[in-house]
C-alpha cells in the first residue's frame, strides 16, 4: 500500500473526494471537481482551443526508464498550503500510481506551513535529513539565500536533494542541489506580463507592482524580468513594489493605496497566483472598472472568471500538473544514484502558457467544468 501524507487543508477533488460539490468555488480558487478529470464535471464536450489544451496537461505516462529498487521514501516541502501547489500534487499522486502499476512503491511526505515561513522550511529540511530516511528530500525554495545554504548542509553530509516547483536556487545561490524540475524562465514570465499591460496602456501611465514573498526565487524573478521592460517605456511610471505574501487581502490592500495616493493608475502587475484576484477587488470597490490594466499569473478559478469578464487582461498559466508528474520521475533516478544528463536534465522545463479574455471560458471549463 502506498503512504502518502499531504498538506493539511489540500481539498484538490482529484486527491481528495468530499471536500465540496462539483464546481464549488473556493476562497483559495482551488479546483473542485470531485473524483474525475476537471474538463469532465460538467459532462459536455465543449470544443477547447489547442492554446488552452496545450497549456495544462492531465495525462502523463511515465517514461521507460525501470527503477532499481521496489520502495522509496521521498519528503517534498514546499512554500505554503495553497491550491497552486494542490495543482502539483495532482501531478505528484498520478506518478506514483503509474509508479505502483510497475511494482514500486512509492512513500511521499507533501508537506507545507499555512504561511511561508523560510525558518520553518529549513527545520523541515534539517529534520528530514536527520532521520536518514528519505531518499530524496525536494524543496519548492521559500527565500533562495537562507535554505540554499542549508541544502548544501544537508548535501554534504550525504543527503540527496532536489529542488521543484517554480523556485529554484542554483542561479543565484550556487546551491549544490542536483536538479529542479519546474519554471525555468520567470525572469521571462513577468517580462511578458509586463509587455502585454504596456501594450495595452499605450505605453504610457501609472503602473505598481505586487510579489508574493520576499526572497522566493520565482517571485524576484518575475519581479526583474517585469521592472527591466518597465524601464524601456520612458512614460510608463512604477509606482509602487508591494509583497502581498500569498494574500489576495493584503494584495487587495496595497491595490487600495496605490489608487488612493494616484487616482490616474493604469495598470497592475501581479507576479503570484492570489494577487490579481485582490487587484480585481480593489478596482471594482472604486468603481473603476475598465480603467485599470490587471496582469498575472496562474489558474485561480475567480482569476479566470475576472478574465472572462474583462477585469483582468491576461494571465501566465503554469502547468503545475506536470511540474508534479516530472519530479516524482526525477526523484526515482536521483534516488538510484543518476546524475544529470543520464536519463533526466538538470533542468526540467515545464511550460508557462499566456492567456486572454478568447481563452478564458476554454480554461475554465478544462480545469472546473464550468461552462
Amino acid at each position: 500500500m502506498i503512504r502518502r501524507i499531504l498538506a493539511m487543508g489540500m481539498c484538490m477533488a482529484m486527491l481528495l473526494t468530499g471536500c465540496g460539490s462539483a464546481g464549488e468555488e473556493r476562497d483559495d480558487g482551488s479546483l473542485s471537481v470531485n473524483g474525475q478529470s476537471p474538463g469532465a464535471a460538467s459532462g459536455g464536450a465543449a470544443e477547447i482551443n489547442d492554446l488552452v489544451e496545450s497549456a495544462i496537461t492531465f495525462e502523463k505516462n511515465l517514461d521507460d526508464y525501470m527503477p532499481k529498487k521496489k520502495v522509496y521514501n521521498f519528503y517534498l516541502t514546499y512554500k505554503i498550503v495553497h491550491a497552486w501547489w494542490d495543482a502539483v500534487a495532482m501531478g505528484i499522486e498520478d506518478a506514483a500510481d503509474q509508479f505502483e502499476h510497475k511494482g514500486v512503491i512509492i512513500n511521499y511526505e507533501y508537506l507545507a506551513p499555512d504561511a511561508v515561513d523560510a525558518d520553518d522550511q529549513i527545520k523541515r529540511i534539517r529534520d528530514a535529513a536527520a532521520t536518514g530516511r528519505y531518499d530524496v528530500i525536494g524543496v519548492d525554495v521559500a527565500d533562495s539565500a537562507k535554505v540554499a545554504p542549508v541544502i548544501d548542509e544537508v548535501m554534504a553530509k550525504g543527503q540527496k536533494v532536489i529542488t521543484f516547483s517554480s523556485s529554484d536556487t542554483a542561479q543565484k545561490e550556487n546551491c549544490s542541489r542536483i536538479a529542479y524540475v519546474g519554471n525555468t524562465h520567470n525572469k521571462d514570465d513577468g517580462a511578458k506580463l509586463a509587455e502585454a499591460l504596456c501594450e495595452n496602456i499605450d505605453y504610457k501611465g501609472k503602473v505598481g507592482i505586487i510579489v508574493g514573498d520576499p526572497g522566493a526565487p520565482c517571485h524576484e524573478e518575475r519581479l526583474e524580468g517585469a521592472l527591466e521592460v518597465l524601464k524601456k517605456y520612458p512614460d510608463i511610471e512604477l509606482v509602487g513594489v508591494d509583497y502581498d505574501r500569498e494574500s489576495d487581502k493584503r494584495a487587495e490592500q496595497i491595490t487600495d493605496r496605490y489608487i488612493e495616493a494616484n487616482p490616474d493608475l493604469k495598470g497592475m502587475i501581479c507576479c503570484n497566483m492570489v494577487n490579481p484576484v485582490g487587484a480585481v477587488h480593489a478596482v471594482k470597490k472604486r468603481g473603476l472598472d475598465g480603467q485599470v490594466t490587471i496582469v498575472g499569473m496562474d489558474h485561480d478559478e475567480r482569476a479566470l472568471r475576472y478574465l472572462r469578464e474583462g477585469d483582468i487582461y491576461c494571465l501566465g498559466v503554469q502547468d503545475c500538473y506536470s511540474i508534479g508528474f516530472d519530479t516524482m520521475q526525477v526523484a526515482v533516478k536521483v534516488a538510484d544514484g543518476l546524475l544529470p544528463g543520464e536519463m533526466y536534465e538538470k533542468l526540467t522545463a515545464e511550460k508557462t502558457t499566456m492567456i486572454y479574455k478568447k481563452d478564458a471560458a476554454d480554461m475554465l471549463y478544462k480545469l472546473y467544468g464550468e461552462e
